[in-house]
């Protein structure tokens, strides 16, 4: 193997619903196969930060809406910042942000 063709990413590189598939409980896993690939980490940092990665961010937030760990307003309001980034379809990066605030 040329050293070309082992460093070009497969053809599943960052594709979302191929590298972290939903779950028969609804969650995201990372299937077997990807974790022993070599390029996981970027495969699934690129799949989360790209255009489909605004879908789980969705998810995410609906479930912790459904939890109880954010409210009506602060869902609307998250909703509402995710559909703007739709529409723009740039790519964007992902801030860690904790559904609940220190002292809150």
């Amino acid at each position: 193997m040329s050293e070309s063709e082992s460093n070009r990413a497969p053809q599943c590189f960052a594709h979302l619903d191929t590298v972290f598939p939903k779950g028969p409980d609804g969650l995201r896993h990372t299937p077997a196969k990807c974790l022993a690939c070599r390029l996981k980490t970027a495969c699934l940092r690129e799949a989360i930060t790209g255009a489909e990665g605004l879908k789980v961010r969705e998810e995410r937030l609906e479930r912790a809406y459904h939890s109880g760990m954010i409210g009506f307003w602060e869902r609307w309001s998250r909703k509402k910042n995710l559909e703007r980034r739709k529409n723009q379809g740039k790519r964007f990066r992902i801030r860690h942000l904790p559904f609940c605030r220190r002292g809150s």
